[in-house]
C-alpha cells in the first residue's frame, strides 16, 4: 500500500504480509489505511468514486492548499505482485471543487502500460492511452473521471497484440489481488435477535450471524465443526457445540450447546464473545459465505481474500485474542486468506509473539 497523500499520511508505504496488524495512538492513522485498502478494493469491483468517497474532503491531507484554480485532492496507489511481476497502480484524485479521477497510472516491468490524464476540466472524461505495441504503439480514449481506468480496461483492449495482453495481464492481476476484499465490523448489538433465515451471506456487521450459521450447519458440516471449536476455546463455560435452533415465528437463533445443560442463546453472550465469533466464521469461510463481490471468472478454488478487520482486538481479553491471531495465522499460511486489520498496544504485544503474524507500529 502506498498512502503518498491520503489523509494524515505523507509518503507511506507498507507491504502487507500474510497477516499484518497497524498499531499506535489514536491519530496515527491505523484505520484510514484499512480505509485506502477498501477504496482501492471497491473502485477495482467497478464502484464508483462517490459510493467509494462519500467524504472525500477528509481523504485529502489537512495542511493540503488549493490551487489556482481552488482545487484539492489525495494520492493513494499500491503495488500487487503476481505472475506479472510487481504491477504498480498510482492514483490522484481531486476532491474540490468536483470529485473526479485526474490521474491514473499503471505501469509494470518498466513500462507504462496505462496513464490518464485530466485535459479538459469542462467534460466528465478523462484521456487514456494504453500500451498497445501493434502498428500503433499506444491507444488513446476518453474514460469516465469517475471510475477506476484499470478495472474498464478489459472492456476496452481488444487483446490482438503482445502489447495488449501485456496490458490486460497486468490489470487482471491488480483487480483479482485487490477486489476480493471483506471489511469486517461485528455489531454485538445487532447480532443478538433472531433473524429470518436466507441466503446465508455474512454482512459487514454479522447481524445475521444466526441465519449464515444455519446454513454452514447444513452445507459446510467440517467448516461448523471447527467453528464450534474455535467458540469452544475463546467464549466462557463449557461448549460442545454451535446450534441453531427453528423458532415458531420462522426465524432462527443461534446457541452455544453445553452438552447435559441447557444451550445458551447467543443473545445472552458477551460482546466480545459475540465479536469473537463473527471474526472466527469470516477467517474460516470464504467468498462464498460472505457478502461481497465474487470473481465469477476466477474458479472458486483460486479464488483469494482479505479481511479487514478494524479493531481487531475491540472488546476481546487476552485468550480470544491470542486465540484468533493463531487461526489468522493458520489459514492464512495457505495462500487464499490475507488478513489486515488494527489492534491497540496489549494486542499487538500478543501478535509480535505470533508467528506469521506482521506488526507495523504507525507511531514510528
Amino acid at each position: 500500500m502506498r498512502l503518498s497523500a491520503f489523509a494524515g499520511h505523507r509518503s507511506a508505504a507498507h507491504a502487507l504480509g500474510p497477516v499484518t496488524l497497524f498499531t499506535g495512538p489514536s491519530g496515527s492513522g491505523k484505520s484510514t489505511t484499512l480505509r485506502a485498502y477498501e477504496a482501492l478494493a471497491r473502485l477495482c469491483a467497478g464502484d464508483t468514486l462517490g459510493e467509494v468517497f462519500p467524504d472525500a474532503a477528509d481523504c485529502v491531507p489537512e495542511r493540503a492548499r488549493p490551487d489556482a484554480q481552488g482545487r484539492r485532492g489525495f494520492r493513494l496507489g499500491c503495488t500487487v505482485d503476481g505472475p506479472e511481476g510487481p504491477v504498480h497502480l498510482d492514483l490522484a484524485v481531486q476532491a474540490e471543487p468536483r470529485l473526479r479521477i485526474v490521474g491514473e497510472r499503471l505501469t509494470g516491468r518498466g513500462r507504462t502500460l496505462l496513464a490518464t490524464a485530466l485535459r479538459d476540466p469542462g467534460r466528465p472524461t478523462v484521456q487514456a492511452e494504453w500500451h498497445t505495441a501493434g502498428a500503433t504503439p499506444v491507444t488513446r480514449a476518453p474514460f469516465p473521471d469517475d471510475l477506476l481506468g484499470t478495472a474498464l480496461l478489459p472492456l476496452r483492449v481488444a487483446g490482438k497484440t503482445r502489447g495488449q495482453l501485456e496490458v490486460l495481464a497486468a490489470a487482471e492481476q491488480v483487480v483479482v489481488g485487490l477486489r476480493s476484499a471483506f471489511a469486517c465490523d461485528p455489531g454485538p448489538e445487532r447480532m443478538r435477535a433472531p433473524v429470518p433465515p436466507g441466503e446465508g451471506r455474512l454482512r459487514r456487521g454479522c447481524g445475521n450471524l444466526a441465519e449464515v450459521l444455519h446454513r454452514t450447519h447444513t452445507d459446510c458440516p467440517r467448516r461448523h465443526q471447527r467453528l464450534a471449536a474455535v467458540a469452544a476455546a475463546g467464549c466462557a463455560g463449557p461448549v460442545t457445540g454451535l446450534g441453531v435452533q427453528e423458532l415458531p415465528e420462522g426465524t432462527v437463533r443461534a446457541v452455544l450447546e453445553r452438552g447435559d445443560r441447557p444451550a445458551t442463546p447467543l443473545a445472552r453472550l458477551g460482546d466480545g464473545e459475540l465479536r469473537y465469533l463473527a471474526l472466527a466464521l469470516t477467517l474460516l469461510t470464504g467468498p462464498g459465505v460472505l457478502e461481497m463481490d465474487r470473481i465469477a471468472e476466477v474458479p472458486e478454488a483460486m479464488q483469494s481474500l482479505t479481511l479487514l478487520a478494524d479493531g481487531l482486538d475491540r472488546g476481546l481479553d487476552e485468550r480470544q485474542v491470542g486465540e484468533l491471531l493463531g487461526l489468522a495465522a493458520g489459514i492464512a499460511a495457505d495462500g487464499h486468506i490475507r488478513v489486515a486489520g488494527t489492534v491497540g498496544a496489549r494486542a499487538a504485544v500478543q501478535a509480535r509473539r505470533t508467528p506469521g503474524v506482521t506488526v507495523v507500529d504507525l507511531s514510528k
